[in-house]
Parts: structure tokens; sequence; C-alpha cells
């Protein structure tokens, strides 16, 4: 699990660019064999519809994208990940994640690898259970099967040999 805190509007590009490069080489370092989960404020708008990014946006966001929600899109194409809280139809409340007295938002994503994206069943905002003052709570539910161990099974129909002393 990493959580992310993107810089704020208005910071130099090249503070961004850290970030992602930062990113970049801990999801690399991470093995395919492992489970990725990436969740956090990136202060990005993914914008309503998927429109050229089919592949990670599910379709399902909120508002209008903007660079920084482009550079989010980018970055998930480039770490083969999908953004959960687009791949599931939900009414306004539960996609908003950020709101003020100005403006309603989603900025704050989940995130997972791409071939896991089946164990994601469902991913929402609570409203009203408030992390800080203004951003709401976004959940994820999953899926995972434990592997059984395996219990050695009792072979019938063979006889046993008892040893009395």
């Amino acid at each position: 699990m990493i959580n992310i805190y993107a810089p704020q509007v208005g910071l130099d590009k090249e503070i961004k660019r850290r970030l992602w490069e930062d990113l970049n080489r801990l999801v690399h370092g991470i093995p395919h064999t492992e489970k990725l989960f990436i969740g956090g404020d990136f202060n990005g708008h993914i914008g309503a519809t998927s429109r050229d990014y089919d592949d990670v946006h599910g379709g399902f966001g909120f508002g209008v994208r903007n660079g920084d929600g482009t550079l989010l899109l980018d970055g998930a194409k480039t770490f083969d990940l999908v953004i959960a809280n687009s791949c599931f139809a939900k009414r306004e409340k539960y996609l908003v994640t950020f709101q003020s007295l100005l403006a309603k938002t989603q900025i704050d994503y989940l995130l997972l690898r791409k071939c896991d994206r089946g164990l994601c069943m469902d991913c929402k905002v609570i409203p009203r259970e408030n992390l800080t003052t203004q951003h709401m709570l976004l959940v994820m539910d999953l899926e995972i099967m434990r592997k059984r161990k395996m219990k050695k099974r009792v072979v019938y129909g063979q006889t046993r040999i008892r040893w009395v002393p």
C-alpha cells in the first residue's frame, strides 16, 4: 500500500516531476507477484469520462479533466494501473472526495494493478465521514482469497497395521 499526497496546485513543475519519478522507482521496485494499492490526494481531476484513457479510467468520474488529472491518467497507464473509483457508477455524493464552500471535486483516488482489477468489488466515498474538514473518506472493497494449506487426506479402503507389544 502506497499513500500519496501530491504537491499543491501552483507549485513548481519540477516538484511534480520529482514526485512522479519517485513513484516510478517505488512501483517498479515492487514485484508483480505482490498486490499493489496506491491511494491518496493527487490534486488532479480525471473527469467524468474516460476519453482516450479507456484502459485506466472506468468511465465513471466526476467533473472536468485538468492537466494534473491527465498526469495521473498517464502515470496509471505507465504503471499498468487502473483508477478504482472511476470503475463504478455512483451518485455524485459517492464520487466527490473534496468539498468546500466554493467547490465539489474528485481529487482523491485509489489505484490498483490492472491484473488485480477483479479483486475490487466496490469503491466509493463514505459521505459525512470526514478525515479532515474537507476531504471525504474513500474506501475500496476487496475480495482476496487466502490459499488454504493442504491437509493430509485419509485414504479409505487400506488396512492399517497395528503393532501391539
